[in-house]
């Protein structure tokens, strides 16, 4: 027997009320077939995904569940809506769980002319002029560290990038604004091919499943020019949309005091660390007495042992409930700061973020302001075929029943 698929149009819930008698059709359910029969899933196809492909990556609308006949004339599919049972899926897939992502139909919602005996008429909607949400950085929804760790967890350090040079991690960065990216200097040539360099941002593994990630361009890269540690400034080609796993982080200005005894964090991906898959590593540490170096231009903390792909990477510490960057790590020969060969005796030194701050606001212009921390069951009856969804503006795309990896929907 082989696997079979077909192609059927979304329809939506008031028409979907109509064809099976209101109060049929819920807001756990969406429908999909053609008012002249034809196409279908049927018996044995239960529990199958209905699919639809956004950008480059199929995601999983739906759940095989009920129907009547099959391929029968006004008579669409009825599946399970994926995006209703969320927060019951994550309840039980405690790590690695699937990635949600949101669609919204860009068409015409023909659905809301819809009408038949017993169905209430469509909500009246009243345009309004919606406000962007301003950019706000160092917010980690899912981060709560209040312990040391060797390895990270899928959207702890939401800012965090691999930096890749012909498609192989070389350091790490941070992203600071929405399209710029925060490295160190020493990680380039001092004249660097753009063309050769691309960024990704929401990645935990090196190597593994990584369904948060998005990669970009790089158009341009700007250096800071100051006598020894230097920065740099990656532009990137287009704005990634932020989410739990991508977010930027605050940057030092130098108003930020980081007493003696703060924690802070480290992150990258060190060379021969994080295991087969190469996961992100973190490590704590403690801000310390720099002794004879000036406090106003650098930090110094405890040993960190930075290895080669950890340069570029973040030291962060949490002020008011959002994650500042203190100091941009570096592993340059020479530099100021101390690598594993050295002593463990005498403190790191790192430059301070703010060290850079005119660079920075020349470059990416001012820095986002620091945000603020706000607190963040079903089953599924099996009988032909079942689907989630927020409401009835489904009328605009078409689906597949295949087989869906890793990407559940939440429809708007």
């Amino acid at each position: 027997m082989t696997l079979q698929e077909v192609e059927v149009p979304v329809v939506g819930n008031r028409q979907c009320n109509c064809n099976y008698g209101m109060g049929s059709i819920t807001d756990n359910m969406i429908c999909a077939g053609l008012a002249a029969g034809g196409k279908d899933s049927c018996q044995g196809d239960s529990g199958g995904p209905m699919v639809s492909k956004k950008d480059g990556r199929w995601i999983q609308s739906g759940i095989v569940s009920f129907g009547n006949g099959c391929a029968e004339p006004d008579s669409p599919g009825v599946y399970a809506r994926v995006s209703q049972y969320q927060s019951w899926i994550n309840s039980h897939i405690s790590s690695n769980q699937p990635g949600f992502v949101t669609f919204t139909s860009t068409g015409i919602d023909g659905d809301l002319s819809v009408s038949c005996d017993g169905l209430p008429p469509p909500p009246t909607t009243i345009p309004t002029t919606t406000t962007p949400k301003p950019v706000v950085c160092g917010s980690a929804p899912l981060n709560s560290r209040i312990g040391g760790r060797t390895l990270a967890g899928v959207g702890l350090w939401p800012w965090m990038a691999s930096l890749q040079k012909k498609g192989v991690h070389v350091c790490g960065g941070t992203l600071v604004a929405e399209e710029f990216v925060m490295s160190d200097a020493s990680c380039f040539s001092s004249e660097p091919d753009v063309s050769e360099w691309t960024v990704i941002l929401g990645r935990l593994k090196q190597n593994g499943s990584n369904p948060f990630e998005v990669t970009r361009a790089v158009t341009n890269i700007t250096f800071s020019n100051l006598t020894s540690d230097n920065i740099a400034v990656l532009h990137l080609r287009s704005r990634p949309v932020l989410t739990e796993y991508i977010q930027p982080i605050c940057l030092d200005d130098g108003q930020t005091v980081f007493p003696v005894g703060s924690t802070c964090w480290a992150a990258g991906w060190g060379a021969g660390g994080g295991g087969e898959e190469q996961v992100l590593q973190e490590i704590q540490t403690s801000v310390v007495n720099c002794a004879t170096v000036s406090s106003d231009e650098s930090i110094c903390t405890g040993t960190v042992m930075l290895q080669q792909g950890d340069a570029g990477g973040p030291l962060m510490c949490k002020r008011g409930g959002s994650w500042i960057q203190a100091a941009v790590l570096t592993t340059a020969s020479g530099g100021s700061n101390r690598t594993q060969s050295q002593t463990s005796t005498s403190p790191m030194v790192f430059s301070r973020t703010a060290r850079f701050e005119s660079f920075l606001r020349q470059t990416v212009g001012d820095f986002l302001s620091a945000a603020v921390t706000a607190t963040t069951g079903p089953s599924i009856s099996p009988s032909k075929k079942t689907t989630t969804t927020t409401s009835a503006t489904h009328s605009a795309f078409s689906s597949l029943l295949l087989l869906c990896s890793m990407c559940l929907v939440s429809l708007q």
